[in-house]
């Protein structure tokens, strides 16, 4: 077993300490050559280059005091009303946060006090289609509000007759996506919101992925549904900044219908002998940073450019798609018409493909319910556009003539997904992040 690291008696150079760093990081994901298809969204070297100028010039201040940093409190506002005209929320008020999932923690959070403070409901639930993104469920856990889980339709959307049924009068919160991770489609969202408006509950729109592109696409003539404050009944939306917005990680927003309803996400403390105590969100700390790279990049970029860069994402994807769809043995999960889809088989094991392509240095995602594997499309993709379609075709092509796919994680991926008894399955994750982090 090798040695644990330790504090070392003496420094390092500051070039012999940046020269391990990227000595380390040779077996990361290559996100800058659009070999990856999740997690990093690259927008080419310029915005890079400006982002990192603008995180280090604020990367010691703390947003948590606007007082002390009247700049940032400027940057935020600034992004706020700027995102809040592209989702049509005249009166809309929010803050940043440090991504999609405090972003949705906070929009629970203010779900439940409001539904505490207003209708006296001490046993909240909130109903939650099955493509949502896990945060919900992480904030239910934290904040003990209960999830009620329905299923999707057999477009891949949000059920809304499922939905009806499981609202009751501890409900304080609906949830729909725009769009959902799994499939890359938008639920019903003008349906469910005329639901919450009818239980006179609480609408969140999860616009975490799509938040910064949706706006544009429909300005590019593609056809994208009603998602946001336009729709009566949306109470609050969240999307992140770090995503389609191309800023740094991490920053997201959300956003509620009016300042009233804000309130309920503030924490505040006046009994501290430290002084008064007021904090915005989850955070204490809030990086300047993110905060001031999410601002520059709204400036640098302006509508021209966040146009410019949908177009390219969504003529990739749709390259894409009907490269997928050519392939034998291969099809679209549901009817995706935007960045992010996943593709399944009926004849292939797309777990041992999912191994296949990985050997050739491409990194997707894998998926359940039904087995897939999954894309996110950013301006980088476009450029390999030609040899990913190629591999996929190579790939699927060996296993159809029963060639071995290199071992990987197809076994685990299977197993995991026909576990009966999902605690189980948990459990089995739990141990996984034990040896990671062990």
């Amino acid at each position: 077993m090798s040695q644990s690291p330790r504090l070392a008696a003496q420094g390092m150079s500051h070039q012999d300490v940046l020269d391990q760093m990227r000595e380390l990081r040779s077996d990361d994901a290559r996100w800058k050559e659009g070999r990856t298809w999740s997690l990093v969204y690259h927008a080419g070297d310029d915005i890079r280059r400006l982002l990192a100028e603008a995180y280090t010039e604020f990367m010691s201040e703390n947003g948590l005091s606007p007082l002390a940093f009247p700049s940032l409190q400027r940057f935020e506002s600034e992004v706020l009303a700027i995102a809040s005209e592209l989702f049509h929320g005249e009166g809309t008020a929010g803050t940043l946060t440090s991504g999609g999932t405090e972003s949705i923690l906070m929009a629970v959070k203010t779900a439940r006090d409001y539904a505490r403070a207003e209708r006296g409901i001490t046993a909240p639930e909130m109903v939650l289609p099955a493509s949502v993104h896990p945060a919900f469920q992480k904030a239910a856990h934290y904040f003990g509000v209960k999830p009620v889980n329905v299923p999707l339709g057999p477009d891949y959307r949000a059920d809304v007759e499922a939905t009806r049924a499981a609202l009751n009068a501890n409900t304080v919160l609906i949830v729909g996506s725009a769009p959902a991770y799994p499939h890359g489609v938008v639920d019903p969202i003008e349906q469910l919101a005329q639901l919450a408006l009818d239980a006179g509950v609480l609408f969140h729109v999860d616009a975490c992925l799509g938040g910064f592109l949706l706006p544009f696409a429909k300005k590019l003539g593609h056809d994208v549904p009603p998602f946001d404050f336009a729709v009566p009944g949306v109470s609050s939306l969240s999307a992140d900044l770090h995503k389609y917005g191309y800023a740094a990680k991490g920053a997201s927003l959300v956003l509620y219908r009016s300042a009233e309803l804000r309130r309920y996400q503030f924490f505040t403390y006046a009994d501290w002998c430290g002084g008064i105590y007021a904090s915005p969100s989850m955070a204490g700390t809030r990086p300047g940073g993110a905060i001031a790279a999410a601002w520059a990049i709204f400036k640098y970029l302006g509508e021209e450019g966040y146009l410019r860069l949908a177009r390219q994402v969504l003529d990739t994807a749709r390259a894409l798609r009907e490269g997928i769809v050519a392939t034998p043995g291969l099809k679209l999960v549901g009817d995706p018409r935007l960045s992010v889809f996943a593709f399944s088989s009926d004849v292939l094991d797309v777990y041992a493909l999912g191994d296949a392509m990985e050997a050739r240095g491409w990194k997707l995602d894998r998926q359940m319910g039904p087995p897939a594997l999954h894309l996110m499309v950013t301006p980088a993709h476009a450029k390999v556009v030609k040899s990913f379609l190629a591999d996929l075709r190579a790939c699927a092509g060996g296993l159809e003539r029963g060639e071995p796919a290199p071992e990987g994680s197809a076994a685990l991926y299977g197993m995991l997904g026909s576990m009966p008894d999902r605690r189980e399955a948990a459990d089995f994750i739990l141990q996984f992040m034990d040896s990671i982090y062990g």
